[in-house]
């Protein structure tokens, strides 16, 4: 039995089969939205009682005093973990800070000849709530991608939620917190805390937008209160798109496959290229790397179920077939990556080279780790500054403008059938 399915990109059945191999559709997604509206319902009712409740049972918990959710001196984590661990995490935050920083947005305006002022205000959000998953892994990579852009932005208060199995939360998530400027932690996961960020209780403050990837249980509590707060996006299983020419070690592209096939079994890993001797080679990579991974079933699995290794005819055809699939990490592992990525019109992030896999991205390179997955870089841009900023537009009319606008707003208010808009505009003609 093959380990991952081989496709031809030349063969007449290749657009079914691909349509195939991008379904992707999470078969408890109703079950699981019965129980998070319960959950976000009785914590936006009960609060802080709610929130101990679901707390206590999901995370195994015995915590009777809400107060005792936060944590408290959680700066202190810096001193906890080694040495090496505390460099990596200033590095990583100064990378990820120093290439956000271009990214903000300013305000602007400009008049015009009569003396009306238009123009666009920036100000950044007031509260934003930070994510954080817990339960199987500790990711203090998230951390500094979800909070050095608000922290960037101008965010006033940046409140971190992640959950604590047994009552246990990873020091390294903890210094993350502490390196990126986060100010205030609690030690809440699931449903019940995106709801207690989305409305508030009498011990987690309500906040403006929630960031932060979570299971899918977090994902539907997101999607069910957003309108009451901003979200940053409903995120897929990871995925990885890579275009290769041939030349670049069949080992390392294995290992790049096994990156994103080892997040868990619903993660997509593709291969693209126009030589069927690499992609042979690449296939014997596979069989003989996986074997000693720490994560092999769950990578095995994943390459199976939505794995592939796709013939294409050439470059030009597998740029085609990236931005027909829009994949949430793209690399292009070829001699001359510039060019190729400037046919690239949807992916999340592009990786230019052979020398540059995803895993530097998803730690220390500086851009965000957090990219629209399952197509939705068809429309849908990285994580940003730009996501904790808003914009006001400016409108100063001068007596003049007034009277030179006046008559076509009154006109269009009175072909909608709103005489009291056409009658405010026509108050101001002639100025004062």
């Amino acid at each position: 039995m093959s380990l991952i399915s081989r496709l031809n990109a030349e063969r007449p059945d290749f657009e079914e089969a691909l349509t195939r191999l991008l379904a992707w559709d999470d078969a408890r997604a109703e079950d699981v939205a019965e129980v998070v509206r319960d959950i976000v319902r009785q914590v936006r009712t009960r609060g802080d009682a709610a929130l101990l409740e679901y707390t206590n049972r999901f995370d195994r918990r015995e915590v009777s005093d809400p107060a005792a959710l936060e944590v408290r001196g959680f700066a202190q984590a810096l001193e906890q973990v080694p040495p090496a661990v505390r460099s990596a995490l200033t590095a990583a935050a100064d990378r990820i800070t120093e290439y956000h920083k271009r990214q903000k947005l300013e305000s602007w305006r400009y008049q015009d000849a009569d003396g009306t002022v238009l123009g666009q205000q920036i100000s950044p959000l007031d509260r934003v709530g930070v994510y954080v998953p817990g339960g199987k892994a500790a990711y203090p990579s998230s951390v500094l991608m979800n909070v050095i852009p608000a922290k960037v932005a101008g965010v006033g208060e940046v409140i971190m939620v992640v959950p604590a199995p047994a009552g246990e939360i990873s020091p390294i998530v903890l210094a993350a917190a502490a390196v990126a400027g986060v100010d205030r932690v609690f030690s809440i996961g699931g449903a019940q805390a995106v709801a207690a960020l989305a409305y508030g209780t009498a011990t987690v403050p309500a906040v403006d937008k929630i960031t932060g990837p979570g299971n899918s249980y977090v994902a539907a509590a997101k999607a069910l209160v957003f309108g009451k707060v901003g979200i940053d996006m409903i995120a897929g299983p990871s995925e990885i798109l890579v275009i290769c020419d041939g030349t670049t070690s069949p080992d390392w592209l294995a290992m790049d496959l096994f990156s994103q096939a080892e997040h868990d079994e619903e993660a997509q890993s593709i291969l693209l290229c126009p030589d069927a001797a690499q992609l042979d080679r690449v296939e014997a990579s596979i069989a003989r790397l996986l074997p000693g991974m720490e994560r092999a079933d769950i990578i095995g699995k994943a390459l199976a179920r939505r794995g592939a290794l796709i013939k294409v005819r050439d470059l030009e055809q597998a740029a085609a077939i990236a931005n027909r699939i829009a994949p949430e990490h793209l690399e292009l592992a070829v001699e001359h990556p510039e060019s190729l990525a400037a046919a690239i019109r949807h992916a999340g992030a592009i990786f230019m080279g052979r020398h540059t896999p995803e895993a530097l991205g998803d730690y220390c390179a500086g851009p965000n780790h957090v990219l629209p997955t399952a197509g939705t870089a068809r429309f849908s841009s990285p994580l940003g500054v730009y996501d904790f900023q808003k914009r006001s537009s400016l409108i100063g009319c001068s007596p003049q403008g007034a009277s030179r606008l006046a008559p076509v707003a009154s006109t269009l208010a009175r072909g909608e059938g709103l005489t009291a808009h056409a009658r405010s505009a026509e108050f101001r003609l002639g100025g004062d």
